[in-house]
């Protein structure tokens, strides 16, 4: 472009006062209106891209402006220097020019980000209105699935049959001509008779409390009556004492017993005046009689009759009876062992009561033949026993007296004279016998006077003085094995449901959370007892024998199972029972394999002097049991665990323990100190 042709050109030069909406509008001043001029509202009539064509033309023009500026300044002439003025002047203009372009650019992008800001916001709340619309179907439609799943309370209770509701409710509340069309209303006169009805109902039910109150005072008053009658009977007895002695009446049925006592044969006879003796002086609650037929046993002590006509008038029948039959071996021996083994006919009766209402009824028996004494229990309780599967053992008539005595299992008999005549008969053992005969005890000898040879040499005394000295010592075991074995009947009643009862005074022996429980408790026999592998020590040693009971009891705890086979010994308390452990946690483990688990076995059995709670030490094996489920609880507590495993752990540790291992074998710390409450090792 020539310089005279940008001479004549005219920038057009704008002016911008202010873009505040004030300049937007007319200015009055006066009389005269003045316009201001704003780039806001320029920018509303421009077009973009006349402003782009604009912008490319002035950046092409500054160039060649620039260009011939450097051709004028290189050439070096007199009058360049005018023109590079007005060529600079020119340049500056240009330069106004693209300010006002990128101005304006900046403002179409403003406003550009003005209105997609304000689109946002158009979209945001029509978006926020759909979900409050969304959420307002949300809602209806739970109220509506509310409503159809809704189930009255009425649907729940038994109302009468149509037929007797219109029958039995008044007219105002069955109002036939409203309800008969409409089920609705028909369901509320329905409700609303019934309520009728329970409120009649709990009428009734008052008047029959009151009544029942007053018929229970009247019982009251006469019990009152009765018992004081008792006072005058108990008087009217006393008073009555002096006729009673004049007359012998409290003596008639001892005279009757001293009478019948005269056909009893010697050891019976001992022992019935020793018991009644030691009832009169030191048990009270013992009891004696006599029973059996009378007139057989005066029979057996008539002598025969000594003639010689008599006894060749048998031997002749005798010979005739013979001719006529001809008995087989095998019935001659039956006879002969029938013979053998005669009782006496009379018995002595001993009752042995106790504090609880449960008495022990011991039958004695005499053997004439083989000159032995045998006796029979029977129990009876003065409540009923609870249902206990693994108790039936222990109450059992042909066991319960066995081992009263250390080795004393009532099989064999103690006369050593007995084996020369059963091998004449052809009898084995006398054992075959027992349960119809009786048992044979040694102590039932001795309580009958009566004693035989024996390996061991003892003192030399007979009769009455050995029964004495046998008495009282047989008299508090018979009673210590009774109360024993309803004991054990009564806890494993409750170890059969899984609960191990500790009484209140040996709560102390162990904390007051036991997180281990008893899952199991079961009978088992001797021959499954001795196939464990983990009894073997106990079998080896001679400690389980076929008498004693045995017993398995399963623990639990998480996936930890601990087995406990245990043997009770007959004579249990005074033997304290004997427990085999075997763990089954992360492998098998046994008293031989691992250090802990015989340390638990040594916790139940050798120290079990803790455990033996307020004599006699019935609770001995239920607290043996408690202490298994605590030592169990300590062993998995303090077994190191996989701290890697995310979760939480499988026996977190609840019991205070001062040291969890100690020593080479890592014991754990299974004492528990009360009342400190806390665990340490012995």
């Amino acid at each position: 472009m020539s310089s005279d042709a940008l001479k004549k050109r005219k920038p057009k030069v704008i002016r911008n006062e202010g873009s505040t909406p004030e300049s937007k509008r007319n200015r009055v001043e006066g009389d005269q209106e003045v316009r201001v001029y704003s780039e806001e509202v320029e920018l509303e009539s421009r077009d973009p891209n006349q402003d782009y064509a604009l912008y490319k033309q002035t950046c092409e023009d500054l160039a060649k402006l620039m260009a011939e500026i450097h051709e004028l300044k290189t050439s070096g002439g007199k009058d360049s220097a005018t023109e590079i003025e007005e060529k600079r002047l020119m340049g500056c203009i240009h330069f106004m020019t693209l300010k006002k372009l990128n101005r304006l650019a900046h403002m179409r992008l403003k406003k550009g980000r003005d209105q997609t800001h304000e689109a946002k916001q158009k979209v945001d709340a029509l978006h926020l209105q759909l979900q409050n619309l969304l959420y307002e179907v949300m809602h209806l439609q739970k109220e509506i699935s509310k409503c159809l799943e809704f189930k009255s309370k009425h649907e729940e209770i038994e109302l009468v049959s149509v037929d007797e509701f219109y029958q039995e409710a008044p007219t105002e509340i069955s109002r036939p001509p409203l309800t008969k069309d409409d089920p609705h209303q028909l369901t509320l006169a329905r409700l609303d008779w019934e309520l009728e009805q329970r409120k009649r109902l709990a009428e009734k039910y008052k008047d029959s409390l009151a009544s029942k109150e007053k018929i229970l005072k009247s019982i009251e008053i006469k019990k009152e009556y009765l018992s004081s009658l008792q006072p005058g009977l108990n008087a009217i007895m006393q008073a009555s004492l002096p006729v009673q002695e004049y007359l012998s009446m409290p003596f008639e049925q001892t005279q009757k017993q001293n009478e019948v006592a005269r056909h009893l044969p010697p050891p019976l006879y001992v022992l019935l005046v020793q018991v009644d003796a030691y009832g009169q002086a030191c048990d009270k609650s013992l009891s004696v009689s006599i029973s059996g037929d009378v007139d057989e046993a005066k029979a057996l002590a008539k002598p025969p009759e000594d003639s010689q006509d008599d006894e060749s008038d048998s031997d002749a029948e005798e010979e005739q009876n013979t001719k006529r039959r001809r008995p087989t071996l095998g019935g001659q021996l039956d006879d002969k062992r029938r013979e053998m083994l005669k009782r006496h006919p009379l018995s002595v009766c001993v009752d042995l009561k106790c504090k609880d209402g449960s008495v022990l009824h011991l039958f004695f028996y005499y053997l004439m033949n083989l000159n032995i004494m045998t006796v029979k229990a029977k129990v009876s309780t003065g409540t009923e026993l609870p249902g206990a599967v693994s108790a039936g053992e222990l109450l059992n008539p042909e066991t319960l007296l066995n081992c009263l005595y250390t080795k004393d299992l009532g099989t064999e008999t103690p006369n050593p004279a007995n084996r020369y005549q059963f091998d004449k008969v052809g009898i084995v053992t006398f054992g075959d016998y027992v349960t119809e005969l009786g048992h044979p005890y040694i102590w039932v000898q001795n309580l009958g006077g009566l004693q035989f040879p024996t390996d061991r040499p003892e003192g030399t005394s007979r009769g009455s003085s050995l029964s004495a000295s046998h008495m009282e010592t047989t008299m508090k075991l018979l009673r210590n094995r009774l109360q024993s074995r309803l004991a054990l009947h009564k806890q494993f009643a409750s170890l059969e449901h899984s609960i191990i009862p500790v009484s209140n005074e040996c709560q102390h022996l162990f904390p007051a959370k036991v997180v281990s429980r008893l899952a199991k408790w079961t009978t088992m026999t001797y021959q499954e007892y001795v196939e464990l592998p983990f009894t073997q020590p106990v079998v080896n040693t001679g400690l389980a024998q076929e008498s004693d009971l045995y017993f398995m009891a399963l623990i639990e705890r998480g996936t930890a199972r601990l087995q406990a086979s245990i043997v009770l010994n007959p004579r249990y308390a005074e033997v304290p029972p004997l427990f085999s452990l075997s763990l089954s946690w992360k492998g098998e483990r046994s008293g031989r394999t691992d250090d802990n688990l015989r340390a638990m076995e040594s916790e139940v059995n050798v120290f079990k002097s803790e455990l033996q709670g307020p004599h006699p030490g019935y609770q001995l094996l239920t607290n043996q049991l408690q202490r298994l489920c605590l030592c169990l609880d300590v062993y998995l507590e303090t077994e190191s665990q996989d701290d890697s495993v995310e979760g939480p752990l499988e026996f977190p540790r609840e019991k205070m323990c001062l040291r969890t291992v100690r020593g080479p074998n890592r014991l754990k710390p299974f004492k528990y100190n009360h009342p400190q409450g806390f665990f340490s090792h012995r």
